[in-house]
């Protein structure tokens, strides 16, 4: 009879604690994850480049990349995320032209020759316009017949000092770009 009178009382309870609709509970929503995606994954000309590297000797970070192909070139542009501007583009083109044809026909006009970069190669720099900052620019015809170029465009408002700052920057990146990779 106890037994029968203990199943009653916590069958009792059970239905009594059930009437009562408890009030739902605010859960806060899960915090957005942030990965962090190499430059390599885009293909293209990112494969050669690495953001790692690329705040090592340049002293910005950059975390987005997006590649392009078109017949025998490939690009890459990186930014921040957050900001259309300062970006770098990396491009490299099958050619295959000498050193003279580079020197008469790619060298643009007032750039300065740099040495242990390729065959031969260049570097450049343009004053802001057209809504952009300053413009750097490393050009290089690299031993393997192919034709590079790293293009840095700064925020508007930058100095050109900044620009010919970078163009010493990129020409050490330039020397950490294997173009063979491609």
């Amino acid at each position: 009879m106890r037994g029968r009178i203990v199943v009653a009382g916590l069958a009792g309870l059970l239905v009594s604690g059930c009437a009562a609709e408890a009030e739902p509970v605010a859960v806060p929503p899960p915090a957005p994850v942030a990965l962090d995606v190499a430059a390599a994954s885009s293909g293209g000309a990112c494969r050669l480049l690495d953001f790692a590297v690329i705040e090592k000797v340049v002293k910005v970070r950059f975390d987005v990349a997006a590649a392009s192909e078109r017949n025998d070139t490939h690009t890459c542009v990186v930014r921040a995320e957050r900001a259309a501007l300062p970006e770098l583009m990396l491009s490299v083109s099958e050619t295959s032209i000498d050193k003279a044809s580079f020197s008469a026909d790619v060298v643009p006009a007032k750039a300065t020759k740099v040495t242990g970069l390729g065959q031969l190669a260049y570097r450049r720099t343009a004053a802001a316009a057209g809504g952009y900052g300053p413009v750097a620019e490393v050009g290089w015809l690299a031993g393997d017949g192919r034709l590079a170029t790293l293009t840095w465009t700064g925020a508007k408002g930058a100095e050109r000092a900044a620009a010919d700052k970078m163009a010493g920057d990129l020409v050490a990146l330039a020397k950490k770009v294997d173009t063979r990779a491609l």
